[in-house]
């Protein structure tokens, strides 16, 4: 638990601070938030990865949970850890950018509320809420599809070490190509911890929308239903396909044989 309570603080840190500084303070744009929420994701596996797996983001805890024999007890706690360590880090965000967000949003309105939450096309376009939810499992899909891939040992995962760096690289590119609809939030602690957090420090419709629409689920629901579909294709599309490696004639040094049964 302190390990994904770390891991998530560090990935929202980077996350969260991006959109203030963006959004708030000028500087940047969306190519600058998609790089240092990628990058943030990598440090926060790398932060929490020896200790818990480098979980951060529910969505992968109950797809690892369904799928791939993570204990269901710990399920719970994982997920308390994970929204507590993005409410911490929200918090941090919130209280060092009080001056800017303050400047450029005197009521703490719609209008920078999204650099805490998600909102259905962005707030500003055209998307419905059910728009949105369709687009969380979509996105929470492919990087769950993504991530088995990347860390199924008979699949020629990253060597040396590297993959919190390509599952970084991943949400930049989920970012970039996904983050229209919804904000890409695809990780229920990312959404709901800071949330709560610009709830408790002044920002009143942070549950709702920019129509006033309840929305603070979509972004739980979403994930958790996307990260099961993910994980599923991947299994029954390529995982259950791989042939098993001879792990005792690999350590003694010979070809190893595959059995393909």
């Amino acid at each position: 638990m302190a390990a994904e309570f770390a891991g998530t603080m560090i990935l929202i840190l980077f996350g969260v601070g991006v959109v203030a500084q963006v959004a708030a303070g000028g500087i940047g744009d969306h190519d600058s938030i998609a790089w240092a929420w990628g990058i943030g994701v990598a440090l926060g596996v790398y932060v929490s990865a020896r200790i818990s797996g480098g979980h951060i983001n529910p969505a992968v805890t109950f797809a690892l949970a369904v799928f791939r024999g993570f204990p269901w007890r710990k399920v719970g706690p994982f997920w308390l850890a994970q929204t507590a360590g993005a409410f911490a880090a929200a918090l941090i965000v919130r209280w060092n950018y009080t001056e800017v967000l303050a400047k450029a949003d005197p009521g703490h309105t719609i209008k920078t509320q999204g650099v805490f939450s998600t909102l259905p096309g962005n707030g500003t376009l055209p998307v419905s809420t059910w728009g949105a939810l369709r687009d969380q499992v979509i996105g929470t899909a492919i990087l769950l599809f993504i991530v088995l891939a990347l860390t199924d040992l008979r699949n020629a995962p990253p060597l040396a070490n590297l993959t919190p760096v390509v599952i970084g690289l991943l949400v930049v590119a989920i970012g970039m190509a996904w983050g229209t609809d919804a904000g890409y939030a695809i990780n229920p602690a990312r959404d709901f911890g800071p949330r709560l957090a610009q709830f408790i420090t002044g920002y009143g419709g942070a549950w709702r929308d920019q129509n006033g629409d309840l929305y603070f689920w979509v972004p739980i629901i979403g994930p958790l239903v996307g990260g099961v579909v993910g994980a599923g294709l991947y299994l029954g599309l390529i995982g259950r396909n791989i042939p098993e490696v001879d792990r005792e004639a690999e350590a003694a040094g010979r070809k190893p044989e595959y059995d393909v049964s």
